[in-house]
């Protein structure tokens, strides 16, 4: 084995031994940080310098992205006008290892003269600015995990990941549901998935809708022309009933020659699952999944067939 593949497996391990590390810091001071964010009236702050603004602003957007309103702003531009967006009803979250970064602690002063609670992230329970916040949350590491001992690394994953337990926990203090996750990423897959209905992917064209006293043979022709699989069985525009293709086979094995004779009535599936035109993707396909079937059918109040979803059409 290589001595890169033992420099990198080193660092992962010195970098997972750092956030288990972390675990026993977890208490009184992290809960009282929840309970001042979840009071907040207006947005939280994240500010930090360097690597720690890095650090800073993936957790802005991961706190906004569930739920909680908030970004990053960088302490060097905070004099130079940026000041005026922190107002009153505002919570910082101040990132800095050493907790004794210098453009953190020049607007402290406006920050307490003004009420605005402060939570601190920091390796230095003992800093300036961990002792000017209404709560601490511990980033302490032990060592870097670079060779040297002097790039941010072990230090910049425990930030990371105390601004991660922070959302973590906001998420299930605000009872944060899936739902509300595509609300913010409108634009992504998943959220494409939990915002789509029934109706935006069913078949509507061509469906093979046809009467109990259908012949078995002019089913096949309904069900090939269909191209789904299947035939509905409406009666007074009403659903009654379903054949698969797989009702079908079983019916020519079981009757021969007699088949030809026989009538759609004689072998449909009564009270097929159907499903609402509003019914979320993600819940059709749990009903599919569940009732190990291919394809629901879509209709309205009255019982009349609208469209069919299949596994097919689910898979956006």
């Amino acid at each position: 084995m290589s001595k890169w593949t033992d420099v990198a497996k080193q660092c992962l391990r010195d970098e997972a031994e750092a956030l288990l590390a972390l675990i026993p810091t977890i208490g009184s001071d992290f809960d009282h940080a929840v309970e001042v964010i979840l009071s907040c009236k207006g947005k939280v702050i994240v500010t930090g310098v360097g690597k720690s603004g890095q650090i800073g602003a993936k957790i802005a957007a991961t706190l906004s992205s569930t739920g909680t309103p908030s970004f990053f702003v960088n302490p060097l531009d905070v004099f130079h006008g940026d000041l005026g967006v922190i107002t009153p009803d505002d919570v910082v979250l101040a990132i800095s290892n050493s907790g004794h970064t210098d453009e953190l602690l020049r607007f402290v002063p406006y920050l307490t003269r003004h009420a605005i609670p402060i939570i601190a992230i920091t390796g230095n329970a003992q800093s300036l600015l961990a002792k000017n916040s209404v709560a601490h949350l511990s980033a302490y590491v032990a060592h870097e995990a670079c060779p040297l001992g002097l790039a941010p690394t072990s230090s910049t994953t425990a930030t990371l990941a105390i601004g991660d337990a922070l959302a973590c926990a906001l998420i299930e203090a605000r009872q944060f549901k899936e739902a509300d996750f595509a609300q913010f990423h409108p634009g992504g897959s998943l959220g494409k998935r939990l915002l789509t209905k029934a109706e935006d992917v069913m078949y509507r064209e061509n469906l093979p809708v046809i009467k109990p006293e259908t012949p078995l043979a002019d089913t096949l022709i309904h069900m090939s022309e269909g191209r789904l699989g299947l035939c509905v069985i409406e009666e007074s525009q009403k659903i009654v009933g379903i054949i698969t293709d797989g009702d079908l086979r079983r019916a020519l094995q079981a009757n021969h020659d007699a088949f030809f004779a026989l009538k759609a009535a004689d072998i449909m599936s009564k009270n097929p699952k159907t499903v609402s035109p509003d019914t979320p993707i993600t819940t059709v396909e749990n009903i599919l999944s569940t009732n190990k079937i291919h394809a629901v059918i879509v209709a309205d109040e009255a019982h009349h067939v609208l469209g069919i979803v299949d596994s097919f059409s689910t898979l956006l």
